[in-house]
């Protein structure tokens, strides 16, 4: 599945335009470094956030939020939040304990850049601060929202969602990964990838009181988006470009873990990947041209080389 010269330019025109307006609330809301003993942290949350990336998780929320021709101002400020709970996670998976990274988009991962105390505390100054700007009055007035807000970003980063699914694919590094089929691969990733990917749609129908079908079409979306993402993930690791993808690829088949790709092959994995994506397109087709963005979203989630 590819994406012709014109949807690419399209869909690149949106996502930086996304990345911007994100990057400025960013910066206005993240602690600056200043001659005070703390300012190590600040220097370090903030380093973590602005090394670069797709931006891929708030591109999802202000998508989303479009549809519902909702309130731009506060979808930026939830989509800074996902960001801070995104890296947050980033920094802690690739410490020693965990992934052991020594890049990250082509640049030093935060506890190389600073140390792993510093990359610990970080981790959990962004997530908790992630929250921070999700119960504000300035995310929304009504504290009924902002709770849900919280409530979902929480499920989805917490032990029902990512957290629950790296405890899992830390687990399966200590088994035969033959032992593991599509199912059971598929299971962890919805939790570990896919959980923040629906808090995201999620987000933007809490944002806009939506419906019910309104739900279940695009938080169906979000859950195969999320999942053709890792089995893509899966594929660079086989078959990607290092300097291309800024950080090790074959980290996975030296450690002997099941991947997509390591089950279904990498064409194999590719086919399921764009099955998962045509039927992501096809929930939100109801939404005609307002859904134009997430549709060149989920294109690009397959035919992506980084």
């Amino acid at each position: 599945m590819t994406m012709s010269a014109e949807d690419l330019r399209q869909f690149e025109e949106y996502a930086q335009a996304v990345a911007l307006a994100v990057e400025e609330e960013l910066d206005a809301l993240l602690p600056k470094p200043a001659d005070s003993d703390d300012a190590r942290l600040f220097e370090a949350m903030r380093y973590s956030v602005f090394a670069g990336g797709k931006r891929v998780r708030p591109l999802l929320i202000l998508a989303a939020n479009n549809i519902f021709g909702g309130n731009k101002k506060r979808a930026i400020r939830v989509a800074a939040a996902m960001e801070c709970l995104h890296t947050y996670s980033l920094v802690h998976d690739d410490m020693p304990c965990m992934d052991d990274d020594d890049l990250r988009r082509g640049k030093p991962t935060c506890h190389k850049k600073f140390d792993e105390g510093t990359a610990l505390l970080a981790g959990d100054a962004l997530q908790t601060f992630a929250f921070e700007i999700l119960s504000s009055a300035d995310t929304h007035p009504n504290p009924a929202v902002c709770a849900k807000l919280v409530q979902s970003f929480a499920v989805g980063a917490g032990p029902l969602g990512m957290c629950g699914g790296q405890m899992i694919d830390l687990i399966a590094e200590q088994k035969d990964a033959d032992t593991y089929d599509q199912g059971a691969l598929a299971r962890l990733q919805r939790k570990k990838t896919g959980a923040l990917f629906t808090a995201c749609t999620e987000a933007a129908l809490i944002l806009n009181s939506t419906s019910t079908s309104d739900w279940n079409r695009l938080t169906t979306y979000a859950k195969n988006v999320g999942l053709a993402f890792q089995m893509v993930d899966d594929i660079l690791d086989e078959i990607g470009d290092a300097e291309k993808m800024g950080k090790a690829v074959n980290k996975d088949r030296e450690r002997g873990k099941a991947t997509f790709a390591r089950i279904l092959g990498v064409d194999g994995a590719r086919r399921q990947a764009e099955f998962l994506v045509t039927q992501a397109i096809d929930q939100i087709s109801v939404y005609g041209e307002r859904a134009e963005i997430l549709k060149l979203l989920a294109r690009f989630v397959v035919s992506r080389s980084y």
